[in-house]
């Protein structure tokens, strides 16, 4: 397997057999493959054996990272409501006082500059269904947590106004 420069894990033929017959998980849960070198009715009798488009051929991009990852964002699989989310408005109205109305709109800005209020929607999106089954998801962790933003999101616990964290220890790799 190799993982091309957007992430992507690319599987050839044996790779993905390996991969396809190692668990039930990609089954149950419908995973998706990107294969390189394999015949097109192969993935097409595959397809239809498993009953759900299962191996997608890899084709390689001349997208930058920021257009590929633009691209991936808007297929983010989320109900009408979220995709028209007022994500600014709904965190602004989460502040409790002019400190923490004055950080979110700082971070708030630079999220707008860095083109990821899509992003912010679909973990919106994400905290609402984990609270919505009552599943657990960690405390937080590395930079996300200089993000008061994604604190406000419920994301992480880290309050980073209280223990005084820079946001732009967060966004210093972004």
């Amino acid at each position: 397997m190799k993982i091309d420069d957007y992430g992507q894990h690319i599987y050839k033929e044996q790779e993905l057999l390996n991969a396809l017959l190692q668990t039930e998980v990609n089954k149950a849960h419908k995973a998706q493959f990107l294969v390189t070198d394999i015949d097109d009715m192969y993935i097409k009798n595959t397809n239809e054996l498993l009953d759900y488009t299962a191996l997608v051929n890899y084709i390689e991009s001349t997208d930058t990272i920021q257009e590929f990852d633009k691209k991936k964002q808007a297929q983010y699989m989320m109900p009408k409501y979220y995709k028209d989310f007022n994500i600014a408005e709904h965190i602004l109205d989460l502040c409790n006082n002019d400190e923490e109305l004055q950080r979110c709109g700082e971070e708030l800005l630079l999220y707008l500059e860095k083109d990821l209020f899509e992003l912010l929607i679909y973990l919106k999106y994400l905290v609402d269904i984990l609270e919505r089954n009552n599943i657990i998801w960690g405390v937080g962790r590395g930079s996300s947590v200089a993000s008061f933003v994604l604190y406000k999101l419920k994301i992480h616990k880290v309050n980073s106004i209280k223990y005084k964290l820079n946001i732009n220890e967060f966004f210093r790799n972004n």
